[in-house]
């Protein structure tokens, strides 16, 4: 059979099947999911058996593994962890075989990265569908991310307003581990049990002394001189250049979204609404936009993929000097010919 990752837990209450495979590129629903079904063996007694599959792997292994008797109890969870999803053609045998006289005192757990459309329909994999289950873990789309945010903050015993869980959404930019520390961070800082946007800023903020989002909002406000400031402190503190430059073109690209709408007669703030602009970043946005023409934010824009360029080594340019320039001209502060 196959199941989605939330009706597993309720499969599980029916009892224990002998064989799952739960793949997909998402590490955090892989590891939940395994998670449950880990669970659910150690409540009713099994041992535990790891087995990695690399190059040089015997699949003998696994079936050795499946007859040999346990020291600490009489039945066995076999974990078979297996990242590529393709066991090859010696591999697909063993899996086969090992279903075919499977013991009902062990239960197989096969886990991956994603299993390509065509794996799905071999042998072995089919062998698993028709004695067990197979979970596929889909990663969480942008526009299905603050539901998700939303439903793990319940979890927590957390309440959150749309604008907080809107910008936790945009800082973690699907990134599923993230979201689960800043919601534990969140379950220890805040003061009440409803957070707000404030009490978002303030708990990713306090993860460093220089925040990468407040670098961003002191460049939008045309602050120039804090801005540098800012990105000597993250420079100092050891953050990651890509992360900054990510930070300022996500802002950038967005201002030019909403420039080019203005520009077209769209009413700004009708034009900040459709870019999904916070209401108490907007003032920032207005300013911003007064400030920056379409032609300056295009060059922004290709001042920011040349820092990428030469992050990668592609450009020969020192990438923290090119940052600082493309920061200061984003502030507003011209410290070199117009592009």
């Amino acid at each position: 059979m196959r199941l989605r990752p939330d009706q597993l837990t309720q499969n599980l209450v029916k009892g224990l099947l002998p064989v799952y495979i739960v793949s997909g590129d998402e590490p955090l629903l892989v590891q939940e999911c395994s998670d449950a079904i880990r669970l659910s063996c150690r409540q009713q007694g099994f041992s535990r058996e790891v087995l990695q599959v690399d190059a040089s792997f015997d699949w003998n292994e696994l079936l050795n593994c499946a007859n040999a008797m346990s020291l600490f109890a009489e039945r066995k969870l076999i974990e078979l962890r297996m990242p590529t999803g393709k066991p090859g053609k010696v591999g697909s045998e063993a899996i086969s075989e090992y279903i075919n006289n499977a013991s009902t005192d062990n239960v197989l757990l096969v886990t991956s990265n994603k299993v390509e459309s065509t794996a799905t329909r071999s042998k072995w994999y089919k062998s698993i569908e028709s004695a067990g289950a197979s979970i596929q873990v889909w990663p969480i789309s942008a526009k299905e991310l603050p539901q998700w945010i939303g439903r793990r903050l319940q979890l927590a015993g957390l309440k959150a307003s749309p604008d907080a869980i809107e910008m936790l959404s945009e800082r973690i930019e699907g990134n599923l581990l993230a979201a689960v520390q800043e919601i534990e961070k969140l379950k220890l800082l805040a003061l009440t049990d409803i957070i707000d946007i404030e009490t978002i800023a303030s708990a990713v903020a306090s993860s460093a002394r220089y925040d990468v989002f407040g670098l961003a909002d002191r460049a939008l406000e045309g602050d120039a001189r804090g801005s540098i400031r800012m990105l000597q402190g993250l420079r100092a503190e050891g953050t990651e250049l890509t992360f900054i430059l990510w930070a300022l073109s996500k802002e950038l690209r967005t201002l030019l979204q909403c420039k080019t709408l203005v520009d077209q007669g769209e009413n700004i703030d009708r034009a900040l609404q459709n870019a999904r602009v916070w209401d108490k970043r907007k003032p920032l946005y207005k300013k911003a936009i007064s400030r920056l023409s379409s032609k300056k934010l295009q060059q922004l824009i290709n001042l920011a993929s040349d820092v990428d360029r030469s992050i990668k080594g592609i450009k020969k340019a020192n990438s923290w000097d090119l940052l600082e320039q493309l920061i200061l001209k984003f502030a507003g502060k011209e410290i070199f010919p117009t592009i």
